[in-house]
């Protein structure tokens, strides 16, 4: 019997609001200006979830809301990408979650209001929805206190229930990187963190030394290294690949999440990871071209259009 969906997205839930064009750097009791400002879908989490729905697999999202306009909007947008939003919980003892982002050039800085993700966690899993999908995908652990020392096991339930696994930790607001990997990653088939994360998580100062200190724990390493392009490592190979440069940057909002969806998407079609890994820097690369993180991913063919047309990209 079939699935009912490609993928299962388990993650935080919030809308963001994108400064463009910002003139000079914040100060306390002052105020600079932005030329541009943005109002769209935001986490880690509902990016990846969007663009693979774009890029044409059957997506569903597991994650709380509250009760608001923000929620709303969120619903909405994950809908119009296609995006079964039926086990998405709403709670109106909380806020919908919210990130402010300073871009600037290929670098960003933000500010993210929690909200109903503090209250979402191992408990909201129910697993007959896990055996609904061939994957599952899970992002953003430090914003998510209800998966707390519980991450492992949310892995071990999907790699179970017959799922392969992909993890994208990103960033520790705290800066304490308390997630014991050695636990967790047996159960990832692909993890996916960027080059800074990994130093961080790994308490590593060299990035081939982080990349070394967690080899072969997952089944697949793909880091992220922005416009250096990417690293893979898995069994006894390393594999760099550069990045597609667009010379154009509107933001990096959501790169690292697109890369997530473009190599999970060539993942579950059996590509070889090489190929998985070029395709993620492709998508990355093109989710740079416009503002947030999903508004360069329409559809796949418009999407490759884009890929053919700035990157000289030939399949």
């Amino acid at each position: 019997m079939g699935k009912a969906f490609d993928v299962i997205v388990v993650g935080e839930l919030n809308v963001d609001l994108i400064f463009n064009q910002i003139d000079g750097f914040p100060e306390v009791g002052k105020e600079i200006l932005a030329d541009q400002m943005i109002f769209a879908l935001g986490s880690s989490s509902a990016i990846c979830a969007s663009n693979l729905s774009a890029l044409g697999l059957d997506v569903a999202f597991l994650g709380k809301l509250g009760s608001d306009v923000f929620g709303r909007f969120v619903l909405n947008e994950l809908k119009q990408k296609g995006v079964d939003t039926s086990y998405i919980q709403i709670d109106d003892q909380y806020k919908t979650g919210a990130t402010m982002a300073l871009s600037y050039g290929n670098d960003r800085a933000m500010v993210t209001h929690q909200g109903a993700m503090l209250a979402f966690g191992i408990s909201n899993i129910d697993e007959t929805v896990l055996k609904k999908a061939r994957h599952l995908h899970f992002s953003s652990y430090f914003f998510q206190p209800g998966f707390n020392n519980s991450l492992d096991t949310l892995f071990k339930k999907a790699k179970e229930a017959g799922l392969t696994t992909s993890l994208d930790v990103q960033w520790d607001p705290a800066e304490s990187w308390d997630l014991d990997l050695d636990k967790v990653l047996p159960w990832v088939d692909v993890f996916i963190p960027n080059a800074i994360e990994l130093k961080k998580l790994t308490k590593q100062h060299e990035l081939n030394l982080a990349i070394q200190s967690v080899k072969n724990k997952s089944k697949y390493t793909v880091v992220k290294c922005g416009i250096e392009g990417s690293i893979l490592s898995y069994g006894n190979k390393t594999v760099e690949k550069s990045a597609f440069v667009n010379e154009s940057v509107v933001d990096t909002i959501g790169a690292g999440d697109s890369f997530n969806a473009g190599y999970i998407l060539k993942f579950l079609d059996g590509q070889s990871p090489e190929d998985c890994q070029q395709f993620g820097n492709l998508i990355g690369a093109i989710s740079t071209t416009a503002p947030g993180g999903t508004a360069a991913i329409k559809d796949l063919e418009t999407t490759m259009a884009i890929a053919r047309k700035r990157f000289n990209y030939s399949e």
